[in-house]
């Protein structure tokens, strides 16, 4: 089959133009509703427990993992499994947030009135405003949709659509209820690349100890070359008696101070190093490390103690490995 080019991408826009007025519809039928929803989320002692089947199960596993992620417990349970004992995952405390675009599920309707002897409170995602769902809810949220985008107006497409663009809108307004800051966000996310840049410190990457190039300024720059090939950091810190950081010698430096034609045999590293050099506090984000990096076109970056002690330094490189950038 070769498929009309013109008529592939006219069916496609046709389709996005569907389900992108589907979720525009929706703003014109948010009301109170949504409002008590958000309202029981917030206080249920429990879980928000997010059923539906079909392509609304598939839905609802994506909103139970949004809201989870965004401050808010949650879990999927598949309706047919709860009749067959799923149903004991949910208890008294929690509250069921239940998704069906006609509301008359079989499955979903089956243990609508178990969870009603329950206590269970329920809050329903529907397109059927007076099916047997919505009469068990104690909150109704309008999913409804004129037409799918299947051309057949049978494939649920632009109803899954509204209902995952409503879940994603309780998350929303939940995250901003609780304070849900970018930290707590991470938090839920440590293996994400946001979740890296948020919690990982500088002192969880930097080089100390052993590892740390550094010399007094009296050291011979012969000293300090040593210094800095053994540890490898591409750069070795000046520091007095008290490990107070004087200045910094780095590779670039070195190439300037070579292409001057400077003689350096019998220089020491005090008269050799930048002075007041760029530092960060052991306790900074390893990402203020990268951003001060890329600001300043360095490569490396000493790093001070709470009383401005030297105690670690740290390169792109070890960012990189971290995964930090």
């Amino acid at each position: 089959m070769n498929p009309d080019p013109a008529n592939t991408l006219r069916l496609a826009c046709e389709a996005l133009d569907i389900e992108a007025e589907a979720v525009a519809g929706l703003k014109t039928r948010l009301n109170d509703g949504f409002a008590r929803a958000v309202g029981m989320m917030l206080t249920v002692r429990g879980r928000v427990v997010v059923m539906g089947m079909g392509k609304s199960g598939h839905i609802g596993r994506k909103i139970a993992a949004t809201l989870a992620s965004t401050g808010t417990p949650a879990m999927f349970v598949h309706p047919a499994e709860a009749s067959h004992g799923d149903l004991g995952m949910i208890k008294s405390v929690d509250l069921v947030l239940a998704i069906s675009n006609s509301g008359e599920s079989d499955e979903l309707t089956a243990i609508l009135p178990v969870l009603k002897r329950q206590g269970v409170p329920l809050i329903a995602i529907t397109g059927g405003n007076s099916s047997t769902l919505a009469r068990h809810a104690d909150v109704t949220i309008d999913s409804g949709v004129d037409r799918e985008a299947c051309p057949l107006n049978l494939a649920p497409t632009a109803s899954t659509t509204a209902q995952l663009a409503l879940g994603d809108a309780l998350a929303v307004v939940l995250l901003d209820a609780r304070g849900f800051k970018a930290e707590d966000f991470a938090r839920s996310h440590p293996g994400g690349t946001l979740g890296r840049r948020l919690l990982t410190h500088v002192s969880d990457v930097m080089r100390r100890g052993e590892q740390l190039p550094r010399v007094l300024p009296s050291a011979p720059f012969t000293t300090l070359m040593r210094e800095m090939s053994a540890k490898g950091l591409g750069a070795a810190a000046v520091v007095d008696a008290d490990d107070r950081v004087l200045g910094i010698f780095t590779d670039g430096d070195l190439r300037r101070l070579v292409e001057k034609g400077t003689d350096l045999r019998q220089r020491t590293a005090g008269e050799v190093m930048h002075p007041k050099p760029l530092t960060l506090r052991d306790d900074a984000l390893a990402a203020e490390a990268a951003s001060l990096m890329e600001l300043h076109r360095i490569t490396s970056v000493l790093v001070v103690d709470a009383e401005d002690r030297l105690c670690g330094a740290v390169n792109s490189n070890d960012l990189m490995r971290a995964k930090v950038i």
